[in-house]
Order: structure tokens, then sequence, then C-alpha cells
């Protein structure tokens, strides 16, 4: 069988860009080069793009924009070229062309839709969600919308522009108090994992909240604190064909699960599987698919629940279309557990990519 060439794109315009190093390093290490030809291709912080030829340590290290052999190169939009356009020393450019795109790129720029409507354009097939559902995950309130009209619980919430509330932040304080118990989590609608989120006690301490998230996105959403168990389950395989892990759940060492524990010290214990009743992790593998496939995903995302310390009531936090694939990554580890080995499940995300519907 001939290998497949698979471009693993990393890095990103992102406050997320050191975990995306370390994700596609795990992910470029474990892609079995007897099946697959990899192309590594990076974007810097500031957006700049590279073929980056060296070695996985450089990208670990973040070292690797500083490569003398990197070029400048882009994936094409034109279906024709089906590939990446690299500009060469001499001028000139060349094409390599690539049979599936791996992109390992979290947050902003690479996990709201942006990058995957270039995708579309260029007809490569690519893992993980579309343009419309990366959006709609990405953008809590858009998602909590959605979700809600589906009867599906989750946190009370409210969520405003950042303009509305330097406009009149009094009032939206004061139905924040009216509306929702403290504490609360004021969250940018748009950043990814854990970035610009603050837990407040006392609504004297909103503001400082609010404009901290407001520095992340222009969107703001505020929820209620929910006291209970953080519960974790993977989704893998293409909408309406898609099916759930046995569920993890997360002893928090922060209050609560930050952006440090889940992608710097792991400091976070992991409980596999969650200590839960069978009858509440099957309610929640089974809202993790149905919430999955009101979302349009395809591909992978993991779906975050609470559950009550009291009446153990199952809700939705949120879902995450490109979760962290760092060796301390509950994805992985949850697919693991299921049996399903790390290189196996890579293989599995781009069987999904090579077989997925496309208009």
């Amino acid at each position: 069988m001939m290998k497949k060439t698979v471009c693993v794109i990393f890095g990103g315009a992102s406050s997320e860009y050191e975990v995306s190093l370390m994700s596609s390093s795990s992910i470029i290490r474990n892609l079995d080069s007897e099946k697959f030809d990899i192309v590594t291709l990076g974007i810097t912080k500031d957006g700049r793009w590279f073929l980056y030829s060296g070695d996985v340590a450089g990208i670990e290290s973040n070292t690797w924009a500083e490569h003398p052999d990197n070029r400048p190169a882009f994936i094409s939009p034109d279906k024709g070229t089906s590939g990446l356009v690299i500009l060469e020393k001499d001028g000139g450019c060349s094409i390599r062309k690539i049979d599936v795109i791996f992109p390992v790129l979290h947050g902003k720029n690479g996990e709201d839709g942006t990058i995957q409507g270039l995708f579309q354009l260029s007809g490569i097939p690519y893992v993980g969600c579309d343009t419309a559902a990366s959006a709609i995950c990405m953008d809590k309130a858009v998602a909590h919308s959605l979700l809600a009209s589906a009867n599906i619980e989750q946190a009370h919430y409210l969520w405003f522009y950042a303009d509305r509330y330097a406009a009149n932040g009094e009032k939206i304080r004061n139905k924040i108090s009216a509306r929702l118990n403290f504490p609360v989590f004021v969250k940018p609608a748009n950043a990814g994992s854990s970035v610009g989120i603050t837990k407040v006690s006392d609504p004297e301490k909103l503001d400082a909240a609010i404009r901290l998230a407001a520095e992340n996105d222009s969107k703001i959403v505020v929820e209620e604190g929910i006291v209970g168990q953080e519960v974790e389950c993977a989704v893998l395989g293409n909408r309406g064909r898609s099916e759930a892990s046995i569920v993890g759940e997360i002893g928090a060492a922060a209050e609560f699960y930050d952006y440090d524990d889940k992608y710097k010290n792991g400091a976070a214990q992991l409980f596999i599987p969650a200590r839960l009743d069978p009858e509440i992790a099957e309610e929640i593998r089974k809202t993790a698919v149905r919430a999955y496939n009101l979302l349009g995903c395809d591909g992978l995302s993991r779906v975050d629940f609470f559950v009550t310390t009291k009446e153990k009531k199952v809700i939705l936090n949120e879902i995450n279309t490109l979760p962290g694939f760092t060796s301390i990554s509950m994805y992985p580890k949850l697919w693991g557990a299921c049996g399903v080995p790390y290189g196996e499940l890579l293989e599995k995300l781009i069987g999904c990519a090579l077989t997925r519907d496309t208009l």
C-alpha cells in the first residue's frame, strides 16, 4: 500500500502556541513512519508559516523557527494544487502534494474554524471538525444556546459583548448578581483552553474578571459555578458514526482545572475510569455523542461535564474540538484505557479524515 503523506501543522498565532508544540511533538513521534510520510508545517506566534525539516526536539524546545533550512510555505487554496506551495531560496517555488492534513493548533486561529476554511478550499482531507462545527464549539455563547435548544443540561449562564459592558457595566453586573448564584466563572467566549478565565466569589470582583476576559475576546460568558465532579469523555468518529470512550475524572490541583494543570505541571489527579455509578457514566457517554452530533462534529472532540455532588445531575460544560495530545492529556489516555493505543488512535483519526462525506 502506498504511503500517505500527512502534513502535521503546529504552533499557531494563539495563546495556546506552547501547548500545540507539546501536542504536535507527541503526534509526530507516534505516527507510524512505515505507513506515513510526515511533513511538518510550523506557524510562528506572529503568524509566519514555514516548512520545517528539523528534528522533533526542535519543536519541543521551541527552537524550530530558527532552523536554517526553514522555507516559507503555505497550503494552497487552489484545489488543483492539492498541497503546499514552498518558496525556494532561489526565488522560485515548488509544490509538495499532501494526502491529509493533521492540524494540531489549539485555540484561536486553529480550533475556531478559521484555518478549517482554508483546508476546505484546498480540497485536502483534514483531521477534525469542519469550519462551522469548529466555530460553534469554540464560541461558548453560541454552543450554550444550541445545546439549550436541545434541552441538554448546562450551568446557568449569561453572555454579552465587551463593548456593551464598557458602555454600561453596572447594569450588566446587576443582571449577573440577580440571575446567577456565586461563585461564577467569567470567561472569554472564544479564547480556548482555560485562558482568561476567573473564578469570582464576590460581586465586587466582577469588574476585574470581566476586563481580563475582554483582553482575550470581544464576547464574554459568565457561568454559575457547579459543585461537583469534573469529568470528561472522548468522542471519536464522523458525525452520526461516532462513539464515546469511557469517562475520566479530574481531581483538580488548583481552584479549577486550569491551563497549568492541563498542560504544564500535570498536578491534577486523573481517575480513569471516573468514580461514578455505571448508569451516570452511561448517561454522560450518550449525552457526549448527542451533543457531538448536534453541533456537527467530525473526527474528534473531548466533551467536558460536571456531575453535581447532591443530585448527581449531569451538566455539560463544553466541547473541545482539538483537545490536548500531550503525554498527560485526557483524550489519548481515555482511548488508551479503551484498548486503543496512541498510534492506532492517530490512524483512526486520519481514517476519519479520508472517509468524511464532503460536498
